[in-house]
């Protein structure tokens, strides 16, 4: 290349240079040098990890499930309840998206009050936690912060129990507005009396002005970094509160609606994953989602279904309980959960091939007390009878009297659920004999779709209606229509 930058350059110069280039590059290659794509390359060192050794900093990050070992404290029953609690643990975290490395169980009089497992347990698990690379522990209980903080202190990993698990799920699956903010609500909850800081940050004191980036001249007394935390905390969760409960004279408006004209309410109610929106297809073909996972369901849905006789009510799905529920979940979701406590009658769904299907019963019915629905009729459907133990399906029966079995995926024993719901709804109040004339078509058609029509019978002055109707019905019939005979 001509030594005059000035000079043109010709294109006999740049198939010259191309060659020089060449030349250099194969020098460099003999000499060991890298090129210029694998010189600015960040390659990553085999065996050097990039995971913070200190934790305490865990509640401002985002949860991060994704290699865990779980472990259970054991205090009553049997080893096999001990297992089947550890499994479901096992089913929710996987849900949430993780892989189970181990599963531990601790035979205890009651959990430890410092480290849950107690402090040499807690050195066998960071053990059994480095050996396995395991990035979380997962416990099966609700710790306290203090549990918490010295469990992590020694196994030097992630910690969190089954509650925060359990709301991990729920905001993943929430999809409405309302569900978001239950869910939301329900997180701060849980949070606030876990907050904690790390090397003294959250003890600092500062003033008004030097929380808005005011440097020297604006310290001084005031709030300490936890303690604005926990006031932004409370301000947000009294504004979530308020948005729920606007959000919740909607769902109320049309729940006054139905009551209204008297439609019968059936809630379907049970364990998660038992096969409440499989049923809630199959008796109305709604069409909502149906996934194999543990709180596939949040947002309720209210459908329409009608009794072999005809007679219209409506049928609500509902989110799924699970042993342990958390209490902030209840609260959160109590405006959805009226949805069961309003009810007519609960359609209460158990999973019939579930090795412990009495537990899920029992856990569903603690529930269904926090939230005022106990005193609701009661139908136990056992479902999943496809896949259950035919034994198991007979001991089931046997000690609960009103229970049907079905198969939600197969169609069997739904025509007999059908007809008891028809038994156990709400008998119509009045028994009518009354000739409409032909221009109140509308009355027959409210009849057919309100009431049990039990003949019609088409003569030259109008149709003679044999029904049973409610009140309001009735109101209506006596004044456009002629009675021909009442039976009540």
């Amino acid at each position: 290349m001509p030594n005059d930058s000035r000079t043109r350059f010709t294109r006999e110069d740049a198939r010259q240079w191309d060659g020089i280039e060449l030349e250099l590059d194969d020098q460099a290659f003999e000499n060991g040098e890298l090129d210029l794509e694998d010189r600015q390359a960040l390659r990553r060192v085999a065996g050097f990890s990039t995971e913070l050794e200190d934790v305490t900093e865990v509640e401002y990050r985002r949860l991060r499930l994704e290699r865990v070992v779980l472990v259970g404290v054991w205090t009553q029953g049997t080893v096999v309840d001990a297992e089947n609690s550890l499994t479901e643990l096992k089913l929710l975290a996987e849900t949430a998206g993780s892989e189970v490395l181990e599963g531990l169980i601790q035979r205890r009089q009651r959990p430890d009050p410092a480290t849950y497992i107690g402090s040499g347990k807690a050195i066998e698990l960071r053990d059994i936690v480095a050996a396995t690379g395991a990035d979380t522990v997962i416990c099966d209980g609700e710790l306290t912060p203090g549990q918490l903080r010295q469990l992590e202190e020694v196994v030097k990993v992630k910690v969190i129990d089954r509650t925060a698990l359990i709301l991990d799920i729920f905001a993943q699956h929430a999809k409405s507005r309302e569900g978001k903010a239950q869910v939301e609500l329900a997180q701060l909850e849980y949070l606030m009396p876990r907050l904690r800081g790390w090397g003294g940050n959250l003890s600092r004191q500062v003033g008004g002005r030097a929380v808005g980036g005011v440097g020297i001249g604006g310290r001084g007394p005031g709030e300490t970094k936890i303690e604005l935390d926990r006031r932004r905390i409370r301000t947000r969760m009294s504004k979530l509160r308020r948005q729920i409960g606007e959000m919740s004279t909607a769902r109320d408006t049309m729940r006054t609606r139905r009551r209204a004209r008297e439609v019968p309410a059936v809630a379907i109610a049970g364990y998660t994953n038992a096969g409440k929106s499989s049923l809630l297809n199959r008796l109305t073909g709604a069409g909502v989602l149906v996934e194999d996972a543990l709180f596939a369901t949040l947002d309720p849905t209210v459908r329409r279904s009608r009794t072999p006789d005809g007679r219209l009510f409506t049928l609500a799905d509902t989110v799924g309980f699970v042993r342990h529920l958390p209490h902030q979940l209840i609260e959160a979701f109590r405006s959805t959960l009226e949805e069961v406590a309003d009810s007519d009658l609960i359609l209460h769904v158990v999973d019939g091939s579930h090795p412990d299907p009495e537990s899920q019963l029992a856990a569903v019915r603690e529930v269904l007390g926090e939230v005022d629905a106990g005193d609701v009729p009661e139908i136990v459907v056992i479902n999943k009878a496809d896949a259950a133990d035919p034994v198991a399906l007979t001991a089931l029966i046997a000690k609960e009297r009103d229970s049907v079995v079905v198969s939600a995926r197969t169609g069997a024993g739904i025509d007999d659920l059908m007809r008891i719901i028809e038994r156990e709804l709400p008998r119509l109040d009045h028994e009518v004999r009354m000739l409409v004339p032909y221009d109140r078509g509308d009355l027959i058609s409210r009849v057919h779709s309100e009431g049990e029509v039990l003949s019609v019978e088409h003569t030259a002055d109008g149709t003679v209606l044999h029904a049973r109707v409610l009140p309001s019905l009735l109101v209506e019939l006596d004044r456009h229509a002629k009675p021909v005979e009442i039976v009540s």
